[in-house]
């Protein structure tokens, strides 16, 4: 897989001490440049408006992106080792019993409106985000076997985090939470209204963060402008206070046509998305003129997902049609289609055939030997005649027993080009074998709408990962979880094998053998590829494109490709190498 070889402040074992290990951070090294990096600005696309700029309610893929421009985290996982760094955290010590952290936080930090950072700061955000009153979308992530990380703070320099009981991946769980201001938000916090606070329609003035941007300008469908922190604390490996950028400007361009556009005509620098397959080849041209960048990051780790409504008490489920739920119908479908021609007709060839979630681009827990469902209509037949669907009438289309149609509704995103062609072609596939498949593109708001209150039969979208570790996807896998999209938030395990799956993943959660940790979840994803609750196609090859005006761009699968590391960002001046 090709990737960017520029690595900013990368992780580094330098010893232990008793009863654990202690972490430290290699300086930044500032890339050979010809004059001064610093100044200039950028553009960026974005495909839609941010929720919220409160990151602990916010769910969307732009309130993310705004976090990690104006916040910063305790760690870090580098997007493109997968190491984790110490970032607010200059370094730490876990206990002999490998359930405590003893953190120790960089000295001297304020928060942009020039507010020191101190340990109350920790205390603070772990604090809001297990407060029930704020109902904050990282609280479930931020849990261990159901139960909150206990923190404590015995200086100002010092945070004690205690897991109550052993994780795997430690502190990597701690990646994904923005430590927010306590002067700022404490008063929210204390009066119950902090799930409202920091809304789209806040003044940039009464925000503060510890990131490298902060929020200047938001016009509400058109872009959102940040303007550099001079209060932030990194620099480069001569010592030059980071960000290099002055001004970052993200633009909102809901339609890819429009995107395309402005990045080939030089009104964008970059977007937040991957490159379309169709898009590749007229880049590929610009690039070989010199005019982009193009990158091949290799095999994406989002692949194309169907499933079901499996829960029997929601809106969506129709009691008349009892086999929509049935694993059978799963196990035709994923016969029945054509993975190879799907990749081919879906991403005009730039994919890879897929049977589950876990894609070969995540090189670490990818299982090669996962069982696969050979493209076999017969055997897909064969399923759907054992559960009493067949063509009753001569139509070329199955019906049940009782005559109903075996006909469902597939909702998936309007706009989406990738995804309306993958509907479409599973349409078709489907029908060969007597399915009736009627597609119904959606706006993303109200196919998440739609989503959360289970009022659909299928759907065909495209979940993002945000970590590679299982371990720190939990809400996927347990049957608790609210992203256990076919049943969400169970009390108890509707099934044997999703009670299965919940042991399993408590118990890869709970050592920190790592061997051992790839063995309980290759049997989970075992299961998983027998049960299909989720079917998978295809996972495409990841391209970035980026103006050859920007500079040390780090780009990663993850998303945001380009603005997970916006730190060392440079733009290039029109008659040398900075700006």
């Amino acid at each position: 897989m090709a990737r960017a070889t520029k690595l900013i402040g990368a992780a580094l074992l330098v010893g232990s001490v008793a009863g654990g290990l202690i972490w430290a951070t290699r300086p930044v090294p500032r890339p050979p440049q010809e004059g001064s990096l610093r100044g200039g600005a950028a553009v960026s696309s974005i495909r839609s408006e941010p929720q919220t700029f409160n990151r602990l309610v916010g769910r969307d893929p732009v309130t993310d992106t705004v976090a990690s421009l104006t916040h910063a985290k305790l760690v870090r996982v580098n997007r493109v080792t997968q190491e984790l760094e110490p970032w607010l955290a200059e370094s730490w010590t876990r206990s002999a019993d490998g359930l405590s952290y003893s953190v120790r936080l960089r000295h001297g930090l304020t928060f942009s409106d020039q507010v020191p950072f101190t340990s109350a700061d920790v205390v603070f955000t772990f604090q809001a985000v297990y407060d029930p009153k704020v109902g904050s979308a990282l609280a479930e992530s931020l849990r261990v076997g159901g139960k909150p990380l206990q923190v404590s703070a015995p200086d100002q320099d010092t945070v004690i985090i205690t897991f109550p009981s052993l994780f795997g991946p430690g502190l990597r769980l701690l990646d994904n939470l923005p430590i927010l201001p306590r002067h700022r938000l404490e008063p929210a916090l204390k009066s119950g209204t902090l799930a409202e606070a920091w809304g789209v329609r806040t003044p940039p003035g009464e925000m503060a963060g510890l990131g490298p941007f902060v929020l200047a300008e938001y016009e509400a469908g058109q872009r959102l402008v940040f303007l550099r922190n001079p209060h932030y604390w990194r620099t480069d490996g001569s010592g030059i206070p980071l960000p290099y950028l002055e001004r970052l400007t993200l633009e909102i361009v809901p339609d890819q046509n429009a995107e395309l556009l402005r990045l080939q005509t030089g009104q964008t620098d970059f977007g937040q998305s991957e490159v379309r397959a169709e898009d590749y080849a007229a880049l590929k041209r610009a690039a070989d003129d010199g005019r982009l960048t193009l990158v091949d990051l290799g095999v994406g780790l989002d692949p194309d997902s169907l499933w079901f409504n499996l829960n029997p008490k929601s809106t969506g489920a129709d009691p008349k049609r009892p086999w929509l739920q049935q694993v059978e119908l799963r196990r035709a479908i994923s016969h029945a289609v054509d993975r190879r021609a799907f990749a081919d007709a879906v991403f005009l060839g730039a994919a890879v055939p897929v049977d589950g979630p876990i894609t070969p681009g995540n090189r670490r827990w990818y299982d090669p030997g996962l069982p696969t469902y050979a493209f076999d209509r017969a055997a897909a037949a064969r399923l759907l005649a054992g559960i009493g669907l067949a063509d009753r009438d001569g139509d070329g289309a199955l019906e049940d027993a009782r005559g109903v149609p075996a006909r469902f509704t597939l909702i998936t995103q309007k706009g989406n080009t990738a995804l309306e062609r993958g509907a479409s072609f599973l349409r078709e596939d489907l029908r060969q074998v007597g399915l009736v498949v009627d597609v119904v593109p959606l706006d993303f708001g109200a196919l998440v709408t739609r989503l959360e209150h289970g009022d659909y039969e299928a759907i065909y979208f495209r979940f993002l990962t945000t970590d590679l570790d299982p371990a720190l996807n939990l809400d996927l896998w347990l049957s608790s979880g609210g992203a256990h999209v076919w049943h969400p938030s169970q009390a108890k395990p509707a099934t044997d094998w999703e009670r299965r799956i919940d042991e399993l993943m408590a118990q890869q959660v709970a050592t920190l053998d790592e061997a051992r940790r790839k063995a309980l979840f290759d049997e989970v994803q075992r299961i998983f590829a027998g049960e299909l609750p989720i079917i998978h196609f295809a996972a495409p090859r990841v391209y970035v494109a980026t103006s050859t005006r920007i500079l040390n761009a780090t780009p990663s699968l993850l998303r945001p490709a380009i603005l997970w590391n916006p730190d060392p960002l440079a733009v290039r001046r029109p008659g040398g190498t900075g700006n």
